[in-house]
């Protein structure tokens, strides 16, 4: 659907390099990236707004790197809205339907159309500023969506918005995919926001596309330390392995830990806090790495607790509210951390 190849745009301080994508048709797939990455220059590429300096954008195998924004298809939304505020919503999303001159007949089926898929019926005579940025947000979506584009290009389009706001319209924009099937590029710096909505993820660092795969793959096998961290893998320890029976034993200074690889010599271990079981007793079962140690610090995130855990190598956990409660841990508590080898993850 579409095809990103050897795509290059440099500015004076950044550049985009050598970057090479499919999305497939009808996909939600999400760019992930911090801040500077450069995700929303590689969107205002597919849309044209800057031309690469070298590479080409197809869309529907057709070339259209060449293509002004307007002969693209190509539906844009920033996190800012940029809803006119001296036009209601109704006007606000016909605006695009008038400059392309389709006929009045026409034009009110389509805004009837996609007011009612988005919920933005009962707003239609508002004026933005009376609108929460939630529902400012849906009418940008609504003035995209009218136009009927063949790819929808979503840039941080809930990163404005309060937490709750945010779960709802995640909610509701997978709900707008599924119903439309509009093939959707959304970037992001969150990754649980990625994770949520991605059919698959690309991760973008300093202008390159470093890892691409489903959320799964993302989420527990990161194939860089950059990608661990930034997808929350709070436990990354430098090692050395070495194969015995089928699994790996990895010293990881002053511990020992067992994982499923083939991963020889100097490797990275990458273990996510909630992977790790933490118990009073020790857990006996085959292909679990138990480690004993004590509570060093806690922080409480309101329905989980965060804790660091000395074990030889300080470890961070995070486990339920109820179960930090049920086991009337505390600073300086002696405890039992477990995980499954098959929750080793090593690059």
């Amino acid at each position: 659907m579409i095809k990103v190849k050897n795509l290059s745009k440099r500015w004076r301080e950044f550049s985009l390099e050598n970057i090479n994508l499919e999305v497939r048709h009808g996909e939600y797939f999400a760019i992930l990236g911090p801040t500077g990455a450069g995700k929303t220059l590689l969107l205002e590429l597919i849309a044209g707004f800057h031309r690469p300096d070298e590479g080409e954008i197809w869309i529907n195998d057709k070339n259209i790197t060449d293509f002004p924004p307007e002969q693209r298809k190509v539906g844009f939304v920033y996190q800012d809205y940029s809803l006119f505020p001296h036009l209601n919503v109704e006007e606000n999303v016909k605006f695009g339907l008038r400059l392309k001159k389709i006929p009045k007949s026409e034009t009110d089926e389509k805004i009837r159309r996609t007011m009612h898929l988005l919920g933005l019926t009962h707003l239609s005579k508002r004026l933005p500023k009376t609108l929460s940025g939630g529902e400012q947000q849906k009418v940008a979506l609504a003035r995209a969506i009218v136009l009927d584009p063949e790819v929808l290009l979503l840039d941080e389009p809930l990163s404005a918005l309060d937490t709750q706001t945010q779960e709802r319209l995640r909610k509701e924009l997978k709900d707008l995919h599924e119903r439309s099937g509009i093939t959707t590029i959304h970037v992001t710096h969150d990754h649980v926001e990625a994770i949520l909505l991605g059919d698959r993820i690309g991760i973008l660092s300093n202008g390159k596309l470093i890892q691409v795969g489903d959320p799964d793959e993302i989420f527990r096998k990161p194939k860089w330390e950059f990608v661990a961290k930034f997808v929350g893998v709070e436990n990354i320890f430098p090692g050395k392995s070495e194969l015995k029976k089928g699994l790996a034993t990895i010293d990881i200074g002053n511990v020992l830990i067992e994982a499923v690889t083939q991963k020889e010599g100097k490797v990275k271990v990458c273990i996510r806090p909630e992977d790790i079981l933490l118990s009073k007793r020790p857990i006996k079962s085959s292909g679990r790495n138990m480690l004993q140690g004590k509570i060093t610090d806690i922080s409480d995130r309101g329905t989980t607790v965060k804790l660091k855990v000395d074990v030889g190598r300080e470890l961070v956990v995070i486990i339920t509210k109820r179960s930090f409660l049920d086991m009337k841990l505390r600073i300086g508590s002696e405890i039992y951390a477990s995980f499954k080898a098959s929750s080793v993850h090593v690059i």
